[in-house]
């Protein structure tokens, strides 16, 4: 796609309609990486597909930035105010579905866009020319950024963008997320960290000479036993979730290797590193108790979200001006046979034309989106890609995000975001308030300090 050239003189062209200028291929590229479904710091295809079409577009193009080989910056125009935009385009493993609505695993793949990411990708990056677009034709200064941000599912990709100070000259960042409904509200969320626990044993025959092993799976059981005792007593609004990753190869032998896999969230980012210390306790008392050894690793952590009321203001203003998304006939015989899997109380289906209150919320997950939240005024929002009463991580959530219904979601956040991004740009003040607002949340003292640390990114997580 070659970009297009607007003289400064010609008539005013509105971000929505160049927005939709680009339906066709919007709906290439979204359907592109939800076919293709690829994990964290393995989204080689995904990543290229969209650079290439941002350069193509115009943009200057950085690839394989912060260390992350599928991570990149594309950046159109110069001077500031600097907006960018973010896009996400990693998978989910253990789930695979068809774009149908019902369950339909693909055959030899179990990967799927269960949390509608190749929606997140296509629609930002959409977006992103749209703005471009629209400056050119204004004549006016401004640059636009898209950041493209692998490994959001557990790989902290943003983190490690924003530790490497990519995030530094940036005015504003908005972002939006798949969802069943459409919402433009402050929202904070949970802070979170993980890490893979990894026991040593000493193997033996189970049978013949129980007493000369030690169980690696023993050490994994008696952390387990011991957290799930810990939730009885942790504050408010914890959450702790596990999966073993490795128990051992067969039962009559003694497994000297065995290795579970935690994550720890809480909105507090102070409260969580205290429920963590009592998590790598109950791993050093299980080694203890088996007689096994035990080390651990950091495998991400996000910091939760800083709200902007500022800037979520005018992003609930230009959602209100799009509406909700539109449905074909097609569309909506998708939605209601979809719907028959769902709960019997969820939600009818014209709740997904709804406009939810601004107001401020409690979004019970995790991103890595808070990082850049803490480093720059951040507002972000949903929109209904998903019939409502699905979940992310869901078959049902899979197969609508590679559907119609998924795509007419995506263009009310392609919308909402270039107008929102082209208010912005009109109005520096907005931008002044944003930044006020932002050093007032984060006090006088703030410094940013990732919760995973000094650690170099894991590109192998997924492997």
């Amino acid at each position: 796609m070659a970009p297009i050239l607007l003289a400064a003189t010609a008539p005013a062209v509105e971000p929505t309609e160049l927005v939709e200028a680009q339906r066709a291929r919007g709906v290439e590229l979204s359907r592109q990486l939800w076919d293709w479904s690829e994990l964290g710091y393995l989204e080689e295809r995904s990543s290229a597909l969209l650079r290439q079409e941002l350069a193509e577009a115009g943009f200057r193009i950085e690839s394989g930035v912060a260390g992350l080989p599928t991570a990149f910056v594309a950046s159109w125009g110069q001077g500031r105010p600097v907006i960018g935009l973010l896009a996400e385009f990693d998978a989910l493993p253990g789930i695979s579905q068809a774009a149908l609505p019902e369950r339909r695993p693909v055959p030899d793949r179990e990967t799927a866009q269960a949390c509608g990411h190749n929606l997140f990708g296509a629609g930002s990056t959409i977006a992103a020319i749209a703005l471009a677009r629209w400056l050119e034709a204004r004549g006016s200064p401004g640059t636009v950024r898209l950041y493209g941000t692998p490994a959001e599912e557990g790989g902290s990709g943003k983190v490690y963008m924003t530790r490497a100070g990519l995030f530094a000259d940036v005015d504003a960042v908005l972002h939006w997320h798949p969802s069943d409904r459409n919402d433009a509200s402050p929202v904070a969320n949970l802070a979170n960290k993980s890490a893979k626990f990894r026991f040593a044993g000493v193997a033996s025959h189970a049978a013949q000479a129980p007493e000369r092993g030690r169980s690696a799976l023993d050490g994994v059981e008696a952390m387990n036993h011991m957290v799930n005792l810990l939730r009885e007593h942790v504050p408010e609004a914890t959450r702790i979730h596990y999966v073993i990753t490795d128990g051992g190869a067969a039962p009559n032998v003694v497994p000297e290797r065995a290795e579970v896999f935690y994550y720890v969230r809480h909105p507090d980012p102070v409260v969580l590193d205290g429920v963590w210390q009592r998590v790598l306790a109950a791993a050093e008392g299980a080694a203890l108790g088996t007689g096994t050894g035990v080390a651990h690793e950091v495998i991400h952590g996000n910091h939760s979200i800083l709200p902007n009321d500022t800037l979520a203001r005018v992003m609930d203003a230009s959602l209100r001006e799009v509406g909700g998304p539109t449905w074909s006939p097609e569309a909506r015989r998708f939605a209601r046979r979809l719907r028959q899997s769902l709960p019997a109380d969820a939600p009818p289906l014209e709740a997904a034309l709804e406009i939810h209150p601004l107001e401020p919320r409690l979004w019970k997950a995790s991103t890595d989106v808070g990082d850049v939240s803490w480093n720059v005024p951040t507002a972000g929002l949903k929109t209904a890609t998903w019939v409502p009463g699905t979940a992310a991580h869901t078959w049902q959530a899979a197969a609508a995000s590679g559907a119609e219904v998924g795509e007419a979601g995506m263009w009310v956040a392609a919308k909402t975001l270039a107008l929102t991004g082209a208010a912005l740009f009109q109005d520096p003040a907005v931008l002044d308030a944003a930044r006020a607002e932002f050093e007032g949340r984060r006090g006088p003292d703030y410094r940013y300090v990732p919760l995973l640390g000094e650690r170099a990114p894991p590109l192998d997580y997924r492997r």
